[in-house]
């Protein structure tokens, strides 16, 4: 008990000046699961290496650091040409301008919508009218199975809201943006996001978690998709943050009969970054795809687990998640795939591929099959290595310096995923900020690794 109390004491006290600010008066149901949330946080703390899914991650680095939570929007002088440079020129798109976790109108463009459509900030929506909320709000994510959810469901808020009403087209994406602004000291924020896609809607969901300067900040952000039958739910998350950054995210959906759900994570940097993606398919005839990359440079640590849950028969699952690590860095990933009784016929398909570009870089992984249903068509499988010598020779043979060498082989390693991304925009800002991020890692590269 000492020891949780140890872990968690500064988080507690940072529970307690947020309920007693004015940003936390909000309806008595909500409250109580706040409490509820950091009662149990409070009773079992965090995980530490001893337990099997944070085996490889140490999360010290983050509790031993006290970090305040920004209890009310500060601004810290934010223009919006600040912010423009992280909307990828797409004017045409809902942007949704969080500073350090906070909504800004002023910084964000929303545009006119169909009636019935909801896209805003949570805290408002709250305080406007929670019953749109209360029946979706924590259905998905439950905070009794994980501290950093019970967490950030403790300190609820703010965050993005869209709602998607039955047999609706939402033609523009839906750009989320969440800015740190290093202005702050040591500050956390935990930003919640809810998405219902109705029966037969769809809509394209994107969040971005960027920094306008270097600063520590914790981030402890989830993300609940509610899927009803035969919705469709595009959905990006883009995470570049400060070097001296912490990132732990979940994003967890629930998918109705015959909907499509298709995820892209990218994760390039922090000092340590963990995110938990959570598929649950709920539906007979429910297709997910979750797809990703991350990078990692330096002595930056990146983690990357997924479960993809078939609960209901007929369903198909496909999932393709790559890492490429530079200097001393570490990767993880732990892909779970689980077939329920129930889920006949379920079809699933996982492949993880690392790239190691030193031979300091460190990479865990564990794809995972849990299969209690005996007519399924379920595949997995992981590779780990470092560039092909008669690839890196041919370029060479053929006037191809090693360093440039090295890049293109690199960058032709991420396009995969790369290309998997639909909005022109997004794949475009990628293949950019790629571009100079492999540019760097050839600098550094060691031939042959140490």
């Amino acid at each position: 008990m000492a020891e949780i109390a140890e872990r968690t004491g500064s988080f507690l006290e940072g529970f307690d000046a947020f309920l007693r600010s004015a940003a936390s008066r909000s309806p008595e149901r909500l409250q109580a699961m706040r409490r509820s949330a950091i009662d149990r946080l409070a009773s079992t703390g965090f995980p530490s290496k001893r337990d099997e899914e944070w085996k490889y991650t140490n999360i010290s680095p983050v509790l031993e650091r006290v970090f305040a939570p920004v209890i009310t929007s500060q601004g810290n002088g934010v223009a919006r040409r600040d912010v423009d440079r992280f909307t990828f020129g797409a004017v045409a798109w809902h942007t949704l301008v969080f500073i350090d976790g906070h909504f800004s109108r002023e910084l964000s463009t929303l545009h006119p919508l169909h009636d019935g459509v909801i896209i805003g900030s949570l805290a408002e929506t709250i305080d406007r009218q929670f019953e749109a909320i209360e029946p979706y709000l924590a259905r998905v994510t439950p905070h009794d199975t994980d501290a950093f959810t019970a967490l950030n469901t403790a300190f609820l808020r703010d965050g993005g809201f869209v709602f998607v009403p039955d047999a609706v087209a939402i033609e523009s994406p839906v750009h989320l943006l969440y800015v740190a602004t290093g202005g702050t000291g040591a500050h956390m924020v935990h930003p919640r996001n809810l998405i219902v896609a109705r029966e037969n809607s769809a809509v394209t969901v994107v969040e971005s978690f960027v920094r306008i300067s270097d600063g520590v900040c914790f981030t402890n952000p989830v993300t609940e998709i509610v899927m009803g039958p035969h919705a469709s739910v595009e959905h990006y998350k883009l995470q570049d943050e400060s070097p001296d950054a912490y990132h732990v995210g979940s994003i967890h959906s629930r998918q109705g009969r015959d909907s499509v759900y298709t995820s892209i994570c990218v994760s390039l940097g922090a000092a340590l970054s963990r995110h938990n993606i959570v598929s649950t398919l709920d539906g007979k005839g429910a297709e997910c795809t979750l797809n990703g990359l991350f990078t990692a440079t330096g002595t930056r640590h990146v983690d990357v687990h997924t479960t993809i849950d078939h609960l209901q028969p007929n369903c198909s699952s496909r999932e393709v998640y790559k890492g490429i690590l530079d200097g001393r860095s570490h990767g993880v990933f732990n892909g779970k795939i689980i077939v329920r009784p129930d889920a006949q016929k379920s079809d699933a398909r996982q492949t993880n591929k690392n790239l190691l570009l030193d031979g300091r870089a460190r990479i865990n992984t564990k794809p995972q099959l849990e299969i209690f249903a005996n007519d399924v068509k379920c595949t997995h499988g992981a590779t780990v290595g470092r560039l092909e010598a008669e690839s890196l020779f041919y370029m060479r043979s053929r006037g191809i310096g090693e360093q440039t060498a090295r890049a293109i082989l690199t960058k032709a390693f991420a396009s995969e995923i790369v290309d998997f991304i639909k909005p022109d925009p997004i794949r475009a800002h990628l293949d950019s900020v790629l571009h100079e991020q492999i540019e760097h890692m050839g600098e550094a590269m060691i031939p042959g690794g140490a």
